[in-house]
């Protein structure tokens, strides 16, 4: 089967955890949560460190501190508040639909993991579904986008085993 997920490693200390298993599960549960087809969408995830994230924060969100995960969807899908995001087509086997660029942190995703004495493979899956939604055009802005966001995500985590992180 093919990888949905095209995984950039930084930080070798990714490749302990298994970062490419994680993400590939976590999209999938998150696909099949959504309706989405596992064939006919792609999207990159770079697994790196604090020095690395400070800097991609700074240059595309003018917050120039360590963050846990950033999205860079592929495309806009602005929605009214409290709507589902128009879900996007998928391309072909041989031609996927980009959905678009996650970077999440390894020193701020195991302080926070650490600090909410969950186990860090927990954490990072929540956080990779987050982004991935992110890419799907959910948000978490407006507190009715919020609620519809964490509601998903929460459904999302409990087909992978993992209780509310909220």
């Amino acid at each position: 089967m093919e990888p949905l997920v095209d995984i950039v490693i930084e930080d070798a200390r990714w490749e302990a955890l298994g970062l490419d298993a994680l993400a590939e599960l976590a999209v999938r549960a998150a696909f099949a949560e959504l309706g989405l087809p596992e064939v006919g969408f792609s999207l990159c995830l770079m697994g790196c460190d604090d020095a690395r994230i400070l800097e991609l924060n700074g240059d595309f969100r003018g917050k120039p501190k360590p963050t846990n995960v950033l999205s860079w969807p592929s495309e806009e899908r602005g929605v009214d508040a409290g709507e589902v995001p128009d879900l996007p087509e998928p391309g072909e086997a041989d031609d996927p639909e980009s959905l678009g660029d996650i970077a999440i942190s390894y020193d701020t995703c195991a302080l926070e993991a650490a600090e909410a004495g969950k186990p860090m493979a927990d954490h990072v899956s929540h956080l990779i579904v987050h982004g991935l939604l992110h890419l799907l055009g959910y948000d978490h802005i407006r507190a009715a986008d919020g609620d519809l966001m964490e509601a998903t995500e929460v459904r999302i985590l409990a087909r992978l085993g993992l209780s509310d992180p909220y």
